[in-house]
């Protein structure tokens, strides 16, 4: 999204140059450079390690820099803390507190007067439409709340400078949308946003993003000039063998820069589509592999970021699984089955009727808003707790499904980071495979293997607590598959993950299905649920819709409509009060709009109500469904037919 006209005029509220922060012999941040703009939305983004946290606490005043400028609107950062308000990556308010007393609590600390708190808090929680909960523990709380409680009591404050830390990690595609929205009034309004996300598809709502690398910036610019600079089209290969096909293209063949597998097809990145078409189709073909079709579009901007992360040196080890007792013959069997499971606590009723299969070698994706019961299914599912009413079958077995049998079977990585933060990364994989009861060699063989993939050799002694997020994520992931599980429950696997990291963790995945493990995974992004084989939608404790990727998209019977108007904002909040608010969204300088009728009239009526209004479409066009655009459909339609039948 290019930053408008009148915003390119507004004074510098970010001013970073030459910053530098060494902890001992380790430099985080080497000499970064780089302005923001009142106004300005600028994303950070960056793996894990490349010092974007760091850059973080300078801007905020938490820590000093090693040397060079970090100023606020041309004060130093530690002293213009008053100016700035600071989302950390974790929760960082009170559970134990209501929403009304963490708002009261913060207002007071900057010493603002309580009629001024009450005002501001009040207008804040209704703008995040959390009003209704000011009473509520904050503890309560679903992820997406949390973080809009955390944004509202970062803005009682009134700062000039937003800063925010990887804001949506763990948050719900529908509360996802409605937070970037929040931030797109904000910034309309003059605030300065700085953003570090995990998520490219958040990178593209920012106005400028950088990307971060080993402590440096390496490439500055909007969304669509990095776009540009790949200088590349993308292939969608559908065919029924993805993984030979996937085995046939990578490699270093000449014309094909990328390939990456997902559920019902592969993303071959070419640098010209008519050649490159034809040398997928050359190779496809000399290695026997049918091709359904082939369909050109234009990269995404986690293309640009894997290909340039790629070209300064930054490698995540994909090392072969060491599998010694693959299920394959079990392939095409009922893994998970389960007949209208229904779970009640007390007066509540969490998921009901739900009926799901997953087979062997199947990855299977459970899709919903926070609240939809996903959690509480994968529980029923796996054993760890009893359905009110309904049949299970798990691994074979439909009678006890907490015996040991069963138990050695399956392979768990909970939501929430599930090893020992007191034991070192070597005595938490020992701990793991003794439980298993796996031999010493087997645990030595394993352990070897997890290091490697977690990039951890020679830090085995390194305390657990001590690692960042993503390699925390890495060894919970080895760990729940060190026993050669033929079931493996994944709940939000790669959650605030790099995107080549993220590569890492699916190809690992592929090669576990491949090998005949079933798997069910949760997850909040909807990119990454495009690599499930098969995926169901759940709203309000049911299974709304359900299908492999490419069919649950086709499915959709209305059309989606991408306009590019001369003032973005503007034209979707006015689209807004046209309809259902839901069907509106903005992707930068791009409006999603979905309809139910004519795609030709939807646009000649939408350039009317724009032009209007002063507002200029410079393009519109229908484009294929995202995943994105199809849950939130699919989620609002459902809720919407819930209240017509209640």
């Amino acid at each position: 999204m290019t930053p408008p006209a009148s915003q390119t005029d507004n004074p510098v509220s970010i001013h970073v140059s030459e910053l530098r922060k060494s902890y001992g012999a380790v430099e985080a941040v080497r000499g970064i450079n780089f302005e923001v703009r009142q106004g300005e939305i600028f994303g950070l983004i960056g793996p894990d390690g490349a010092g974007k946290t760091t850059t973080f606490q300078i801007l905020a005043g938490v820590m000093e820099a090693t040397s060079g400028t970090a100023t606020i609107y041309n004060r130093a950062a530690r002293a213009a803390r008053q100016q700035t308000g600071y989302l950390t990556q974790t929760f960082s308010l009170y559970p134990d507190l209501t929403v009304a007393e963490n708002i009261r609590y913060v207002g007071d600390l900057r010493l603002i007067p309580h009629a001024e708190i009450d005002e501001r808090g009040s207008r804040y929680l209704k703008m995040f439409d959390i009003d209704r909960f000011t009473d509520r523990l904050a503890g309560r709380l679903s992820g997406g709340m949390k973080q809009k409680l955390a944004l509202a009591c970062a803005l009682v404050a009134q700062p000039q400078v937003l800063l925010l830390d990887e804001p949506t990690t763990g948050v719900d595609p529908v509360s996802r949308r409605e937070f970037w929205d929040t931030l797109a009034h904000l910034a309309l309004d003059g605030l300065t946003i700085l953003v570090a996300t995990p998520y490219l598809d958040e990178a593209e709502r920012c106005h400028r993003v950088a990307l971060m690398y080993e402590g440096t910036i390496h490439q500055t610019g909007t969304p669509s000039e990095l776009r540009r600079s790949l200088g590349a089209k993308r292939l969608e290969v559908h065919t029924s063998a993805l993984g030979e096909a996937e085995d046939a293209l990578s490699g270093h063949h000449e014309g094909i820069l990328d390939v990456q597998r997902f559920g019902d097809r592969l993303d071959v990145m070419v640098p010209e589509p008519v050649a490159g078409q034809q040398q997928v189709e050359l190779l496809l073909g000399a290695a026997g592999i049918p091709i359904d079709n082939i369909r050109v579009d234009e990269p995404a901007l986690e293309n640009t970021f894997v290909a340039k992360l790629r070209a300064i040196g930054r490698v995540v080890k994909s090392p072969k699984y060491p599998g010694q007792h693959p299920h394959r013959d079990l392939m095409g069997q009922v893994a998970i089955g389960a007949s209208s499971l229904t779970r009640h606590f007390g007066a509540f009723t969490a998921v009901r009727d739900v009926s799901v299969d997953v087979k062997y070698g199947e990855i299977y994706g459970l899709l919903g808003a926070n609240g939809a019961g996903k959690t509480t299914t994968i529980k029923m599912l796996c054993g760890l707790i009893e359905p009110s009413t309904g049949r299970m079958e798990l691994a074979g077995e439909r009678g006890s499904l907490r015996s040991r049998t069963v138990r050695q079977k399956l392979g768990y990585m909970s939501q929430k980071f599930s090893l020992y933060d007191d034991l070192t990364v070597g005595e938490n994989l020992n701990f793991f495979g003794g439980v298993y009861g796996l031999s010493r060699e087997e645990i030595e063989t394993k352990k070897h293997w997890v290091l490697e993939f977690a990039g951890l050799e020679g830090k085995e002694a390194a305390l657990t607590a001590s690692l960042p997020g993503g390699w925390k994520q890495r060894v919970a992931f080895g760990a729940a598959i060190m026993h050669e599980p033929s079931v493996l429950f994944l709940d939000e696997p790669t959650s605030g993950v790099d995107p080549l990291a993220r590569r890492a963790f699916w190809r690992m995945i592929n090669q576990l299905a491949d090998m005949g493990t079933a798997i069910l995974v949760t997850t909040h992004y909807l990119e990454e649920a495009e690599q499930c084989n098969r995926l169901g939608f759940m709203v309000a404790g049911s299974i709304v819709a359900e299908g492999t990727p490419g069919g649950v998209k086709r499915a959709q019977t209305g059309h989606l409509i991408e306009t590019v108007a001369s003032e973005p904002q503007r034209a979707a909040d006015l689209l807004r009060t046209e309809g259902e608010r839901w069907r509106i969204s903005l992707f930068g300088d791009r409006i999603h709009n979905v309809t139910d009728g004519d795609a030709e009239t939807s646009m000649r009526e939408t350039r009317a109500t724009l032009a209007a209004a002063g507002i200029a479409v410079l393009e519109a066009r229908e484009i294929p469904w995202s995943l994105e655009d199809v849950f939130i459909s699919v989620v609002e339609k459902a809720k919407r037919e819930e209240r017509l039948a209640a």
